[in-house]
């Protein structure tokens, strides 16, 4: 369980990580369109692919390691286990937004996001 301030400071520590997987993210769907449409690729072939995709589980693992919870990958969609008001909540980050700013209940999911 993280107080808001713990999940603002993890995500903050995190963030290479973070920006890691959304390049890899990028890259991998690069490589699987450009292979797709011309049969190669600046990022490579299938090995570079796998070797991609290898990586991204890798940051993803390591996310998972901090308690944090993916929920998305396209959009970046990040949970982080706490309590607001003797309620269970998960603090919520979701690509572009430079902090945690929204929270809901575990139960409601993201159709319940409040500003925190």
């Amino acid at each position: 369980m993280f107080t808001l301030a713990q999940a603002r400071c993890l995500v903050a520590t995190l963030r290479p990580r973070i920006d890691e997987l959304i390049r890899l993210r990028a890259d991998l769907a690069e490589l699987h369109a450009d292979l797709a449409e011309h049969g190669t690729s600046p990022f490579g072939g299938r090995a570079e692919g796998k070797a991609l995709e290898a990586r991204l589980h890798a940051v993803l693992d390591d996310l998972h390691q901090h308690d944090v919870q993916v929920k998305g990958i396209a959009p970046l969609l990040l949970d982080l286990p706490g309590e607001r008001n003797g309620r269970r909540v998960l603090w919520c980050w979701l690509e572009g937004d430079p902090d945690i700013g929204w929270y809901h209940r575990v139960e409601c999911g993201f159709p319940g996001r409040r500003p925190v």
